[in-house]
């Protein structure tokens, strides 16, 4: 038998309490999300805008808050929301929207305390209030809301790139839940091309091995695909993901901030030779041998190889820019970011 001094016993305390955070992080994560539910485009021309994706893909108008027009994808409840650029450059805004079963706001702010993610202080900025930082906001009846209030949660990871948590039926609408969405405004006629769902955002990172880290652990991401060194963290039971691009740099400059390279919605019976045609006629034509940055209404193919988890002839990835130059992608409605040539063979 081995004897311990109090010394020993005393050191050895703190390593314990470490071992046993380190047990608890590894097993059941702190918030369990459940599905991608939106994204939002900060546009020159919010009708402009609201015209294209209406056109080409039959979005009814789910909500309105204001000068922002949310368009329902698919069945719903997931949405793509538009709001004024003002003076800032079009862009993808980096906020991620996922949805959590039974949403409990005071719930999820004490769960998220367990992984160091504190409320912020009012005078932070931003959603979040910055990295490690969780802020619950109010949305008015001005803005769409309930008359008391609708709660949305807003998390920001440690690159400052804001996770919004709302319930699995939130809409963007009215109610406490914004689940209500009930007058939606069909689109003037059936689009060319019928997305269904989110698929996946590509996100670029200061660190992917530290933000691949912390989602699997703060919210349960299993890895779903392998893209080289880039991985695929499963969003819910389906097929949904998120994928973070980014090495830890050297030198001395200071990390970009984060930001979503691309989205992906996904579509039955892909097929993407028509589905290029389909854009060329909507006036979306090839980027063809072009290089440099792509340039709004133009379309392209990637062939992700075997090196990249793809198919031995190449999985194809197919990309479009919106009027503003903003990069979207479209693929199946079973391409999870792997292998084969929908990119439908997972790991999980």
């Amino acid at each position: 038998m081995i004897e311990m001094t109090r010394r020993e016993l005393l050191l050895a305390f703190p390593a314990l309490a470490l071992a046993r955070r380190g047990l608890a992080q590894a097993g059941a994560p702190a918030v369990r999300v459940r599905a991608l539910n939106h994204f939002t485009l900060a546009v020159s021309d919010v009708n402009r805008s609201r015209d294209f994706y209406q056109g080409l893909f039959g979005m009814a108008v789910q909500a309105r808050r204001g000068s922002t027009v949310l368009l329902r994808m698919g069945n719903g409840p997931q949405f793509l929301a538009l709001t004024p650029a003002e003076s800032n450059p079009p862009s993808i805004v980096p906020t991620v929207g996922v949805s959590v079963e039974n949403f409990n706001a005071d719930a999820i702010i004490d769960a998220l305390a367990s992984r160091g993610i504190k409320k912020a202080a009012p005078g932070d900025p931003g959603l979040s209030g910055g990295p490690m930082k969780v802020r619950l906001s109010k949305r008015g009846a001005y803005n769409g809301g309930a008359a008391d209030g609708t709660s949305e949660l807003y998390v920001g990871d440690p690159d400052g790139l804001v996770i919004q948590l709302q319930d699995t039926k939130y809409c963007g609408g009215a109610g406490a839940l914004g689940d209500v969405c009930s007058n939606p405004e069909p689109a003037p006629k059936i689009g060319l091309l019928a997305v269904k769902d989110l698929s996946h955002f590509t996100i670029n990172v200061s660190d992917g091995a530290r933000s691949n880290a912390f989602y699997q652990d703060v919210f349960g991401l299993p890895i779903r695909s392998r893209q080289g060194a880039a991985l695929g963290l499963g969003v819910g039971p389906g097929v949904m993901f998120l994928m973070f691009a980014g090495g830890r740099g050297r030198g001395t400059a200071a990390p970009r901030p984060a930001s979503i390279n691309h989205v992906s919605m996904n579509m039955e019976k892909f097929n993407p030779d028509e589905v290029l045609k389909t854009l060329a006629g909507y006036g979306i034509t090839a980027r063809g041998d072009a290089t440099g940055p792509v340039g709004p209404m133009k379309s392209y193919i990637s062939l992700r190889m075997e090196n990249r988890g793809g198919a031995p002839g190449g999985t194809p990835e197919l990309y479009f820019t919106d009027p503003d130059g903003l990069l979207m992608q479209l693929q199946d409605v079973s391409y999870c970011g792997g292998a084969g040539f929908l990119g439908n063979v997972c790991e999980a």
